[in-house]
């Protein structure tokens, strides 16, 4: 995956959602990818995803906020949901709601056992630029082992939950979703048969999701 196009489809997804379900709904692209600066680290992107719920948050009307996140952004989102949820929500702005992860590792402890070989595969990328990049190489690689779905979907309280996932899904493995969804202890885990890991090019996982999303909000 170059790191250009590392989330350059989601502005339909996102579109889709404003125009269908009248939401208000925003995309990022993470540093190092598309026309983002600095650098890819998974703390960097959860403070990214932490941006982008903080902004939610300041726009008029928005009263809840729902994370949805592919792959490892469904990791870095409901990373930094579940940071705000324990810094306490600030009063009057809107509060997290719920997540739906699609296709998400449950850990990156296999990056974090060959840190390099990442290191070298985002150089490749594009994702990492700067020559001089990590400065502290060994936090760098800590932040691979401390960025956890399944940690964050423990402590994600009663806040609903989605986990969608290809069953034969090749980058990913079935178990991790199934090990998020035990880790909350009462998400919605839904399998689809056939499918792989790119499931926003599915249309059922998309039905499934804007299905799901559409009931949370009238419950």
């Amino acid at each position: 995956m170059v790191a250009e196009h590392i989330g350059a489809d989601l502005p339909q997804l996102v579109d889709r959602m404003a125009e269908e379900m009248g939401w208000t709904a925003l995309t990022l692209r993470f540093r190092g990818c598309g026309k983002s600066d600095g650098n890819f680290s998974l703390r960097g992107w959860v403070d990214d995803a932490r941006a982008g719920i903080e902004y939610l948050a300041s726009v008029e009307g928005c009263d809840q906020i729902w994370v949805v996140g592919f792959g490892t952004g469904g990791a870095v989102g409901l990373s930094a949901a579940v940071e705000r949820i324990a810094d306490g929500e600030p009063e009057g702005l809107a509060r997290i709601a719920g997540a739906a992860l699609i296709g998400t590792p449950a850990d990156f402890d296999d990056w974090a056992q060959e840190p390099e070989r990442l290191l070298a595969h985002a150089r490749h990328a594009g994702a990492v630029t700067d020559v001089d990049f990590p400065a502290d190489p060994d936090l760098w690689r800590a932040e691979l082992a401390s960025v956890r779905a399944s940690s964050a979907a423990e402590n994600f309280g009663d806040n609903a939950m989605l986990v969608l996932h290809g069953f034969d899904d090749e980058a990913v493995p079935q178990l991790d979703a199934r090990m998020v969804a035990d880790a909350h202890g009462d998400a919605d885990l839904r399998l689809i048969s056939g499918a792989g890991h790119q499931l926003r090019h599915d249309p059922r996982s998309m039905a499934i999701l804007l299905g799901w999303l559409e009931r949370r909000r009238n419950s």
